[in-house]
């Protein structure tokens, strides 16, 4: 697993305590691809005998995502998923076919955005964009 940088550092900067599993969840969720439901997470700490229950999951989840750190994402689904979330914003398409998840970045939201604001007066904080239907693997 790629580390792209100190995790306990910023754990410790959100005046959080860096144990194994916060630690284990952030850099699971960093590196990922696409985003992680628990049950998923915590497959991955069993497989990498790192010791945590499920609510202890579920705290970890719920605290990271308060301070700002994973970004949780519903794609339709009676569950949700969670994400790094200091990544570029981004979008995501979902097959509806494979499950396959891909996140779109270069999307043209800036400028909806800014006419949102100069028509409605309305400042957006955040947004959640995504795209169901057919990846190009399930058209074959």
């Amino acid at each position: 697993m790629q580390i792209l940088h100190d995790c306990s550092k910023e754990l410790n900067k959100l005046n959080l305590k860096a144990t194994p599993a916060r630690l284990a969840v952030l850099r699971l969720l960093e590196n990922s691809r696409e985003p992680i439901d628990v049950s998923s997470i915590i497959r991955f700490l069993k497989k990498n005998k790192v010791k945590a229950d499920p609510a202890t999951v579920f705290r970890i989840v719920n605290l990271l995502t308060q301070k700002g750190v994973l970004k949780q994402v519903r794609f339709n689904e009676d569950k949700f998923r969670y994400e790094y979330g200091l990544k570029n914003e981004h979008h995501h398409l979902i097959c509806q076919s494979c499950g396959e998840i891909e996140d779109m970045s270069d999307c043209p939201i800036d400028s909806l955005k800014k006419e949102i604001h100069k028509k409605k007066k309305f400042i957006i904080k955040t947004h959640s964009l995504e795209f169901f239907g057919i990846c190009k693997n399930c058209q074959s």
